[in-house]
């Protein structure tokens, strides 16, 4: 027979309590849209094989099911496109474009406290699943917020187009790129385009109306090569040293500006160091690891 206390019980119906209160604080429309997100969240677009297929077949579906347009652009093999579209009551105003990608970065199940690609839902609400935020939310929330605006039987003057994008987290160059070139793009004749930002643990968004410019830099450090067990002056380290401990005093002078509330992330330059390779092959020289 088993035992419990009386403050064990009291916790255990305190939780369930909170388990109802929690599960019954959605409407029945609200469930649905979850569950939808759920079975996005469920493909494993992750890279470094993303299944476009399947997530291009699944917003397809939801797309027709609420009348929207769909068109299929295929700018490199085997990493489609969707454009869908809603037209507007006079064609001749610029129309706007909501941009939302379809893949996500790698997952590591080991780190997760949930598989990655589960999309599990625990008793506070919250989903555990690789692309929640970035961003598989905003493909969901686009095509739930034009849901509710055609079934108030809204009509929009301008038309609204949705591009779901295949490989931005890898650079977009076959995605993104080739689309904003394409007599495609041009005939949308875009004015206003809406893009993934920074999230929120709040109901307050921060809306911004341009975008930082990423830059990549390379830098090739040289110097006096030598036996291990001589000291040259000029080396290619000590020259490297010098350009790192510069950008690492540039970088905490604009991180001490955030840290005191003065400027957001996004106000300042952000610099990350991401990859160092270092030494000089010799076809002579053989390593062995014991």
């Amino acid at each position: 027979m088993a035992l419990f206390s009386v403050s064990s019980v009291f916790s255990l119906l305190l939780f369930l309590l909170l388990c109802s209160v929690l599960a019954s604080s959605f409407t029945q429309q609200e469930e649905d849209q979850i569950q939808r997100f759920q079975k996005y969240l469920r493909i494993r677009t992750a890279h470094p094989d993303p299944d476009y297929a399947s997530a291009a077949a699944f917003l397809s579906s939801e797309a027709q099911s609420i009348g929207l347009q769909t068109l299929t652009l295929e700018f490199a093999r085997g990493k489609p496109l969707l454009l869908l579209s809603w037209p507007g009551s006079d064609p001749s105003l610029s129309s706007i474009l909501l941009n939302s990608h379809i893949d996500s970065v790698a997952a590591e199940p080991s780190k997760w406290l949930h598989p990655p690609f589960a999309a599990f839902r625990d008793a506070a609400g919250r989903i555990f699943a690789r692309g929640a935020q970035d961003d598989k939310c905003l493909a969901v929330q686009y095509l739930e917020a034009l849901r509710n605006l055609k079934a108030a039987s809204f009509v929009p003057r301008r038309s609204i187009h949705l591009s779901l994008v295949p490989d931005e987290e890898i650079g977009g160059a076959d995605g993104a790129a080739k689309f904003a070139t394409s007599q495609e793009f041009r005939a949308l004749n875009v004015g206003f385009v809406l893009d993934e930002g920074q999230a929120s643990p709040t109901d307050e968004f921060r809306v911004f109306y341009a975008d930082r410019s990423p830059w990549s830099l390379i830098v090739k450090a040289v110097g006096a090569p030598g036996h291990g067990s001589k000291m040259y002056d000029n080396g290619a380290m000590e020259n490297l040293m010098d350009c790192v401990e510069a950008v690492a005093r540039f970088r905490e002078s604009q991180f001490d500006q955030v840290k005191a509330g003065i400027k957001a992330v996004s106000e300042v330059i952000s610099v990350n160091p991401v990859y160092v390779k270092a030494g000089t092959p010799s076809p002579t020289v053989s390593y062995f690891t014991p």
